[in-house]
């Protein structure tokens, strides 16, 4: 079930229930909050309706005995593809891009008649991956899309997508999480919901997933520490750069750049006076920082000793 979104949800099912749904969707809003499970909750409810049993599920749900649904858990479902980042030639991490003979390889797909009915879904996560060739392949796509084919755009900062591909498509907005629906999901999922971990997760049950296997508590609670404590000494924001600096904490940093923002501006916003001036300055200078350092690739080490600094300058002068 697709939780707290129920707006987008409805929306697309009377799209769908219409028998003639606009063809691209592209689905905005935070990291975490929804959107690739709903593309994927959709495709596996639009490829079964089409080739049946009709399912008998509520929504946009799909019982798990569906055929189409054991085609989809194998990866074997000739009428859909999952576009996302692969591994790279070594085998080690992720390619930093969708790249654009993975888009190309659409089109086999869609140069064919569907095999079990005829729809076709195409579900990219996330089109911000997709590389400069890519999106201008997948566009040609859109300019001129086969017939009863369906395509799913997630799409985390869809400024960054190019205005024509985003002209193309019908836009299905999801928002942060309630508290309320935060925590039901985090019982779900991990059999606890804690209150700082909502909270640290602003309404992204992805994000407060992470804070919980990666340990960022912690690191949250440090963050915090510097700001009203300072550190005069460098010894906590040199302990903060080197929590962070091995690539067996990559994810742990990158997860950290996302959370840092939030947790100043949250000190501003209990702040007052001249301190509330520091936590507000500090926010906008943490926020140029973790904007540029993914896309320069900026060391990992040297970052967080310069956010431990931009941290400290909130606390009281010594």
């Amino acid at each position: 079930m697709i939780k707290g979104q129920d707006r987008a949800v409805e929306a697309f099912a009377k799209a769908w229930k219409s028998g003639t749904p606009h063809h691209a969707w592209l689905l905005a809003g935070p990291r975490g909050v929804g959107k690739a499970t709903f593309a994927k909750a959709a495709a596996g409810r639009v490829l079964a309706e089409a080739a049946g049993p009709p399912p008998t599920a509520p929504g946009m749900d799909l019982e798990d005995d569906h055929p189409t649904a054991r085609l989809l858990a194998a990866g074997s479902h000739p009428d859909y593809r999952l576009l996302e980042r692969q591994l790279n030639k070594s085998g080690t991490n992720l390619n930093r891009n969708i790249k654009v003979e993975q888009v190309r390889a659409i089109a086999q797909l869609l140069s064919i008649a569907p095999s079990m009915a005829d729809w076709r879904v195409v579900v990219i996560d996330s089109a911000d991956d997709l590389e400069a060739g890519g999106a201008n392949a997948l566009l040609k796509m859109l300019e001129e899309p086969p017939a009863k084919t369906l395509f799913f755009l997630v799409a985390h900062a869809p400024g960054r997508l190019l205005p024509t591909i985003r002209s193309r498509c019908r836009r299905l907005d999801f928002q942060p999480l309630g508290r309320d629906v935060m925590a039901s999901v985090l019982e779900e999922r991990i059999g606890a919901s804690d209150a700082t971990l909502v909270s640290l997760a602003q309404g992204s049950i992805g994000r407060a997933l992470a804070i919980a296997e990666l340990g960022l508590a912690q690191l949250a609670d440090d963050a915090r520490t510097i700001m009203r404590e300072g550190d005069p000494t460098n010894a906590r924001r040199s302990a903060l750069a080197k929590s962070l600096s091995t690539k067996a904490n990559a994810d742990k940093y990158a997860r950290f750049l996302e959370l840092v923002p939030g947790i100043v501006a949250d000190e501003a916003r209990g702040a007052e006076g001249a301190r509330r001036e520091r936590a507000l300055a500090a926010y906008g200078q943490v926020r140029e920082v973790v904007a540029i350092a993914p896309r320069l690739s900026l060391d990992a080490a040297a970052t967080a000793f310069r956010l431990g600094g931009m941290l400290a300058s909130v606390a009281e002068p010594a």
